[in-house]
C-alpha cells in the first residue's frame, strides 16, 4: 500500500510538473487568435486608456481644448449621382431613374469665420455635391475651391449669414514628440468625437516605396474611418494637423495614425485662395537619407542628414553652390535627420522663398542661402512616372532635340524599370513634346479608354516606343 501510495504521489507530481512546464514554456508561446468585432464593443466603466491615465496623473486638462475645437469640426458627406433602372428592359437599354446617395463621409475643419473648410481630398473625391453638418446640426452645401491630390488636401467653402466657429492654425514645426494632442472628428458617423494621445513621431513617410514623398505627424490618438479630414489640435486648441491616414490590417485604429502637418495644409489652402493652384518650390537636389553603408562608403562622419547625390541644373541649389557629397543637416531652424524632414519642410515653402541650408562638407559646416525655384515637374499618374522639362544640357546628353526627362517612378511597378529614368520622352501620341505643359495638355485630352504611346530616346539617341493600354 505504501508503495502504491508513493507511485500515485509520484504520478501526480510528474503530471503537475508536466502541466506547469507546458504552461510556462509552450502555452505562453502559442499565438492567440485575434478576434475582430464587427460591432462597437462598449468600453468598461473602470477602463482608462493609458494616455488618458497618464494625462490625468500629470495634471493635463483637455476640456478647454475640446470645448474650443469641437464646434470647429464638421461632418462632411460625399453625395454622388447615379442611375437606377426601374425594370429589366431599362437595364438592357441603359436607362433608368436618376438618383443620388451618400457614398462616403468624413470630417472637415473650419479655418475661418467666413466658411473656408479643410478636409482630405479622398473624402470628397468623385462627389456630385457635398453636404456639411455643423456640431449644432446646421446643414450647408459646400463648393470645392481647390485641391491638392498629392498632399490629399481639399479646400471647401460654405456660405453663412453669420460667422462660423473656427480653429486657428498652430505651428506644426514647433510641435514636440511627446506633446499632448486631441483628435476631433466623426469616426463611424459618431459625430463630435474627441480622443487624446501624444505626438508619436514627426516627418513620417508611411510608404517609402510609393515614391510619393510624404511627411506626416504621427500620433497615438485614436483615429478611425470617418476621422479623415478632421483636426489634430494641441492642448491650447490650435490646429497642428489634418487627420488623414491610419496603418492597420483591420481597417480600424491599432495605435498608429497620421496627419498632414498644419504648416503644409495652411500653405496649400493659401496658395489655392491666392493663386488658384498650389505653388511648389524645389531645392533642386537628389539623394537620400544617410545610411551606415553610405557613411562607410563615402567617409561621412554622421548618420543623420540628407546626402546630396546630385544637384539639378539651373536650380537654386546649383546657383547657391551645393555639391554632390554634401550632407544637409539643417534648413532654417529645422533639423534634417532624414529625407522626410527635408521634403516636409520644403513643401511648406513657395518659389522664390530663400532658405538657409546648413551642410557638412569635408567635415566642415557651411550655411548657404538657397532661393527655391518653381517646380517644372508633372506626375503622369496613368503612366506611373514623373517628368520634367529637359534642360539644354540634358537634351544634348541624350542626343535629343526636344523632350521631357523621366525623373522618377510613381508606382512600385514602374520602379523596377530603372533604365527608363533620366531618359528623354520626345513624342507622345505621335506629337512632339517640348515641355511638361505639352504632356499635361495631351494627357488631359486623352480619355481613360484610349491607349497612350510614348517615344523615348536612349543615350545613343535611338527611338524606343512604348504603348500603354
Amino acid at each position: 500500500m505504501k508503495k502504491l501510495t508513493s507511485l500515485l504521489f509520484v504520478s501526480i507530481l510528474a503530471g503537475a510538473i508536466t502541466l506547469g512546464a507546458y504552461k510556462l514554456f509552450i502555452e505562453e508561446e502559442t499565438p492567440q487568435p485575434i478576434i475582430v468585432e464587427k460591432e462597437v464593443t462598449p468600453v468598461l466603466p473602470n477602463y482608462i486608456p493609458t494616455s488618458y491615465a497618464a494625462a490625468a496623473s500629470s495634471g493635463v486638462d483637455f476640456t478647454k481644448a475640446a470645448e474650443q475645437t469641437v464646434n470647429g469640426v464638421v461632418h462632411v458627406k460625399n453625395v454622388q449621382m447615379f442611375k437606377q433602372p426601374r425594370n429589366m428592359m431599362e437595364l438592357l437599354r441603359g436607362g433608368g431613374a436618376s438618383g443620388s446617395g451618400i457614398v462616403g463621409a468624413g470630417s472637415g475643419v473650419i479655418i475661418s469665420g467666413d466658411g473656408y473648410i479643410i478636409t482630405n481630398n479622398h473624402v470628397i473625391e468623385g462627389a456630385s455635391e457635398i453636404q456639411i453638418t455643423l456640431n449644432d446640426n446646421r446643414d450647408f452645401m459646400a463648393e470645392i475651391v481647390g485641391r491638392d491630390e498629392k498632399a490629399d488636401i481639399a479646400l471647401l467653402k460654405v456660405e453663412s449669414d453669420e460667422e462660423l466657429p473656427y480653429i486657428p492654425f498652430g505651428d506644426s514645426d514647433a510641435a514636440q514628440v511627446g506633446e499632448w494632442v486631441l483628435a476631433v472628428g466623426n469616426p463611424f458617423n459618431l459625430t463630435s468625437t474627441v480622443t487624446a494621445g501624444i505626438v508619436s513621431a514627426k516627418a513620417r513617410d508611411i510608404d517609402e516605396g510609393d515614391s510619393n514623398y510624404q511627411s506626416f505627424l504621427q500620433t497615438d490618438a485614436a483615429i478611425n474611418p470617418g476621422n479623415s479630414g478632421g483636426a489634430l489640435v494641441n492642448i491650447n486648441g490650435e490646429l497642428l494637423g489634418i487627420n488623414t491616414a491610419i496603418t492597420s490590417q483591420t481597417g480600424s485604429y491599432v495605435g498608429y495614425a497620421f496627419a498632414v502637418p498644419s504648416n503644409n495644409a495652411r500653405k496649400i489652402v493659401e496658395d489655392i485662395i491666392q493663386y488658384g493652384s498650389v505653388q511648389q518650390g524645389i531645392l533642386g537636389v537628389r539623394g537620400g537619407s544617410v545610411s551606415p553603408q553610405l557613411a562607410a562608403q563615402e567617409g561621412i562622419t554622421t548618420l543623420e542628414g540628407f546626402y546630396v547625390a546630385g544637384v539639378e541644373d539651373e536650380s537654386g541649389a546649383q546657383k547657391a553652390g551645393l555639391q554632390s557629397g554634401d550632407v544637409i543637416k539643417q534648413i532654417d531652424n529645422v533639423q534634417i535627420n532624414k529625407f522626410a524632414d527635408l521634403s516636409g519642410y520644403i513643401s511648406s515653402k513657395r518659389p522664390d522663398d530663400v532658405v538657409q541650408v546648413s551642410i557638412l562638407r569635408d567635415d566642415k559646416e557651411l550655411t548657404l542661402p538657397v532661393m527655391l525655384v518653381k517646380t517644372n515637374t508633372y506626375d503622369v499618374q496613368r503612366l506611373g512616372i514623373q517628368v520634367k522639362t529637359a534642360t539644354k544640357k540634358e537634351l544634348k546628353a541624350n542626343n535629343a532635340k526636344n523632350g521631357v526627362v523621366i525623373t522618377r517612378p510613381l508606382t512600385r511597378d514602374m520602379a523596377q524599370f530603372e533604365g527608363l529614368y533620366g531618359r528623354v520622352i520626345s513624342e507622345m501620341n505621335d506629337e512632339e513634346i517640348h515641355s511638361v505643359e505639352d504632356v499635361q495638355r495631351i494627357m488631359s485630352g486623352t480619355s481613360i479608354d484610349e491607349p497612350i504611346s510614348i517615344v523615348f530616346l536612349d543615350k545613343n539617341g535611338e527611338r524606343n516606343r512604348f504603348i500603354f493600354e
